[in-house]
């Protein structure tokens, strides 16, 4: 059974040993620097909603979500006030299984919860060449909404 599970100190180790296939790496940070980056936002008053993926007990993956304050100047406007995913792994011993998209969908319903104001998004930027990542997150009704960040696009999912 799919769970997403906070990062403690009895599983950060596991979170932080999952990797993907060489050929992916340039794709995406690393679980260890995913959550280095989480510890530096939560600790100046921003937020970073970091989780195992896990099958049973099994550890098969990380997903991230962030929160774009609406007075972020670093950030285009369309992200302000909105839910980010942050990131999104799975191990690659674990790829094409359908953890993923399940993790995806049980991330998005857990920010649908969350009492953040009025986010209309949850976004994410991509590189249009990583594939596997731009065909997960259409499945789930993200859309590529032509702004861009740091040279990646931005893509979009309605909250509402």
């Amino acid at each position: 059974m799919i769970d997403l599970k906070k990062i403690v100190h009895q599983n950060l180790y596991d979170i932080a040993n999952l990797s993907v296939a060489e050929e992916q790496k340039h794709f995406i940070t690393s679980n260890t620097d995913s959550i280095m980056q989480a510890y530096v936002a939560i600790t100046n008053h921003g937020v970073a909603l970091p989780f195992g993926i896990y099958d049973d007990d099994t550890p098969v993956g990380f997903i991230m979500f962030g929160y774009t304050p609406k007075d972020s100047i670093e950030l285009p406007e369309v992200t302000r006030g909105n839910y980010c995913l942050w990131r999104i792994m799975i191990d690659q011993r674990y790829q094409n299984k359908g953890y993923g998209k399940a993790a995806l969908e049980m991330g998005i319903a857990y920010i649908k919860q969350l009492a953040m104001g009025t986010s209309q998004y949850c976004w994410l930027c991509y590189q249009p060449e990583n594939e596997v990542t731009v065909q997960l997150c259409r499945s789930i009704g993200f859309h590529n909404c032509g702004e861009k960040y740091n040279n990646k696009n931005i893509a979009l999912l309605p909250l509402r």
